[in-house]
């Protein structure tokens, strides 16, 4: 109850955590991008009519959704030192199972089109699939992104000197636990309200769009 808080030791060290913020940026932004590109193509994959390509695509699926995102950060970084792999590779999962209800939205009567119009299989699927699929799959796509941004914060278990890890030194040196973590807390506040807050108008116009 006699605790007083003090930030002000906090104003030397902005320059690490600007540092250990754009790390944090750089690994959400290059998984993220990993994981809209793949979701999509992974997602095609497990609607694939071939079950020798179907299963292990529904199996690398349900390995990175059911195993935590720790252990997969840990086991990426004795075997393969990229934590934005591990990264990717989980959104990657999640972002496929997103994909995969925005096609099966698409309204059969656009698909039947397409072939009247000749279209061939991989026009439609860039030109009629992939729009509609990922206009319906945006909410959840930016949603996961916000996960992302958050999980990033596991990579300073292995003392990768992102956001969270700076953070940790910091505190540990100045012995200051309360304030470093708050004003890291209000960070990663500040970065995920404008993404959640724009998931939110999205999600209301699409409400709109169906009610009409």
């Amino acid at each position: 109850m006699n605790y007083h808080f003090d930030f002000s030791f906090l104003a030397g060290s902005a320059g690490k955590l600007l540092d250990g913020l754009w790390v944090t940026l750089e690994l959400a932004l290059a998984a993220n991008a990993m994981g809209i590109v793949l979701g999509f193509l992974l997602c095609l994959v497990v609607m694939s009519r071939w079950a020798i390509m179907r299963w292990p695509a529904q199996l690398f699926i349900e390995f990175f959704r059911c195993t935590p995102a720790l252990l997969q950060i840990v086991w990426f970084f004795y075997c393969i030192p990229m934590m934005v792999l591990a990264l990717g590779l989980n959104l990657t999962a999640f972002n496929a199972e997103a994909y995969r209800a925005g096609v099966q939205a698409v309204p059969k009567e656009h698909l039947d089109a397409c072939v009247a119009l000749g279209l061939k299989p991989w026009q439609r699927t860039i030109y009629v699939v992939l729009p509609q699929a990922l206009r319906s799959a945006m909410p959840v796509l930016m949603t996961n992104a916000i996960g992302t941004l958050q999980q990033s914060a596991l990579v300073a278990i292995v003392a990768v000197a992102d956001l969270m890890y700076v953070g940790k030194s910091l505190a540990t040196e100045a012995y200051r636990p309360l304030e470093t973590y708050s004003v890291v807390a209000l960070i990663y506040f500040a970065l995920s309200l404008p993404i959640a807050r724009l998931v939110h108008m999205i999600e209301r116009r699409q409400d709109v769009a169906v009610q009409r």
